[in-house]
């Protein structure tokens, strides 16, 4: 089996990409953000400014997982 290129960093084991634990950790945290019980704990008919609660935490933890997602994939893009 040949070296990877150089500039290029090995593939971990199983030939997995860098970075993909990162990914998986991310994905598995949203479906716990998401999990019908802890929706039904925000969901209990409170307001904020006259939002509903569970709207917010909906948005909020929608936003912190797309902005995690692009500050890795961003990161991968130029090499680190």
């Amino acid at each position: 089996m040949s070296p990877p290129p150089a500039g290029r960093p090995s593939p971990g084991p199983r030939g997995a990409r860098p970075g993909t634990d990162r990914l998986a950790a991310l994905f598995l945290a949203a479906a716990v953000a998401f999990n019908p019980p802890l929706l039904r704990v925000f969901g209990a008919g409170d307001t904020v400014f006259g939002l509903p609660l569970l709207y917010l935490y909906v948005f909020a933890v929608w936003l912190g997982v797309i902005g995690l997602l692009a500050v890795h994939v961003e990161r991968r893009g130029t090499g680190g």
